[in-house]
């Protein structure tokens, strides 16, 4: 984090909602370390990456409370006195959402609108950033995908995003709830869950290559995406945060480097030392939610908030693969076939 960061954090009152995972918790840290009076709020559902670990570092400087999003009292009681509310609590598995999308419109939709309306009632001068996904694109048409692309989402995940998004712009233009806007491209680093595939794929794809396995390239890996490393994001949060201009507006979070899937494979192995790779036919669930090529065009919030990434794939990738070398019992080789089987069952809740 910038100094400028530090100084404009320091002191000011932060609830992070889902806190306990893989980007909250990172934001917890960095903001801990900035002198912040940080609230973390989770519902710590099985199998989504809420991790008590994951805020080891400042476990005594933070609050924590275990609550959920569609609890009004909680967040009633919670969002007051807050001088910024970073809404990252949400169901966020767009294969689950193909067959149960209740979770999606219960959470994503029914919890934001509790989060707002808790804000309208009790602390309207909060300022409010939400992370929304790049799947509120759906395919794109022209590359590389800037904010004024048309939205045609391809399931119920990606269009919940899109209408959390909405409700926090009508609070943002009518009821004057100062907010920001991001649609986060593909994240990746420590923190984030390592039980199931269904989660981020870099970060999936690391940990088969740290137990030594083969990798399943889907299709001929020549799709492309673009990748943000943990820290990165959480600095275009911060910083957007802080930046007067930014307010009513969507932002893209990404990399404005393509990067094949196949590259991407290559380049966790050559990180790891470990692990092989094999391309593989697309499961008829992934098939029918498969965007094909997207990368972000991050101008706008490079020119309004003066955000881009710093840490190249390779880089990311180290850190990441020392973290988990470091850190591995406390995410996957302690956690029993149980685990890993309730983490499969997609549990209606999740956090970011």
């Amino acid at each position: 984090m910038t100094k400028n960061l530090d100084t404009k954090f320091n002191g000011k009152s932060v609830l992070v909602t889902g806190g306990m995972g893989f980007i909250g918790s990172t934001m917890a840290i960095r903001l801990a370390k900035a002198g912040a009076k940080v609230t973390l709020l989770d519902a710590m559902v099985p199998g989504y990456g809420g991790n008590e670990f994951n805020i080891s570092p400042v476990k005594d400087e933070v609050r924590v409370n275990y609550c959920d999003i569609r609890d009004e009292n909680a967040v009633n009681y919670l969002v007051r006195n807050q001088d910024y509310v970073f809404h990252l609590a949400g169901q966020v598995c767009h294969l689950m959402s193909l067959t149960n999308p209740f979770p999606d419109i219960s959470i994503n939709i029914h919890g934001t609108a509790i989060v707002m309306e808790a804000l309208r009632k009790f602390n309207p001068e909060a300022i409010v950033v939400y992370t929304g996904t790049r799947g509120q694109y759906g395919s794109a048409v022209s590359f590389p995908v800037n904010e004024e692309a048309p939205t045609n989402p391809k399931g119920i995940y990606e269009i919940s995003n899109l209408t959390a998004e909405k409700i926090i712009k009508v609070y943002n233009d009518v009821h004057h709830v100062r907010s920001v806007l991001l649609r986060l491209s593909n994240i990746y680093g420590p923190r984030s869950q390592m039980l199931s595939s269904r989660f981020g794929v870099a970060n999936w794809f690391v940990r088969v290559a740290m137990d030594n396995e083969q990798i399943q390239v889907f299709g001929d890996g020549s799709i492309l995406r673009d990748f943000c490393y943990v820290d990165d994001t959480v600095d275009a949060i911060l910083q957007s945060a802080i930046t007067p201009g930014a307010y009513g507006e969507i932002f893209n979070v990404g990399s404005d480097i393509p990067v094949s899937f196949l590259e991407l494979v290559k380049t966790i192995i050559d990180v790891a030392k470990k692990g092989t790779w094999k391309f593989a036919e697309f499961s008829a669930e992934r098939k029918a939610q498969e965007p094909g090529d997207f990368y972000s065009d991050i101008s706008k919030i490079e020119r309004i908030v003066g955000w881009r990434p710093t840490t190249s794939l390779t880089d990311g990738l180290a850190q990441t693969v020392e973290f988990y070398d470091q850190n591995r019992d406390q995410y996957w080789e302690k956690k029993d076939q149980a685990q890993i089987a309730e983490a499969q069952k997609l549990a209606p809740a999740a956090k970011k």
